[in-house]
Formats: C-alpha cells, structure tokens, sequence
C-alpha cells in the first residue's frame, strides 16, 4: 500500500460503454486502449492517476469526432 491509499482508491475509469473506436483505438467511454484496460489492474496508484489525466486530454481532444463515429455507428 502506498501513502496514498491501495490501489482500489483509484477507480477505474470505465463507464461500461465499452465500444473502441475504431479510428483512435481508443474505447468510447474511457478512452483507454485495450491495452491500458487490460493492464489496469496492474498499474500503480501514481500510474493510475497518470493515465487519468492523459484520458481527459484524449476525451478533450478526440471526444467530439468519437462520439460523432459512434452515433454513426449506432444509426446503421
């Protein structure tokens, strides 16, 4: 356990959407890679809260095209 707390403190991002975009790679509602979302439960509370942040500027980057995909997507 770190100062910080175990590594349960940190939750996950998932929002059970789930759907990788298929351009980006990364899932509609988290924004991980299949990679990190497998790897999640292996990460460090200190990496865990690294790739939190990076999701946010992924989701503010690539949020409005992979939303925009995913309608798309949803309509056919």
């Amino acid at each position: 356990m770190s100062a910080a707390g175990p590594l349960s403190e940190v939750a996950s991002p998932c929002n059970s959407v789930c759907t990788i975009d298929q351009v980006t790679g990364y899932c509609a509602g988290c924004y991980r890679t299949l990679d990190e979302i497998a790897g999640w439960m292996d990460l460090s509370s200190e990496a865990r809260r690294m790739l939190l942040a990076e999701l946010d500027e992924r989701r503010q980057r690539y949020g409005a095209a992979i939303e925009q995909r995913s309608a798309a997507h949803a309509r056919r």
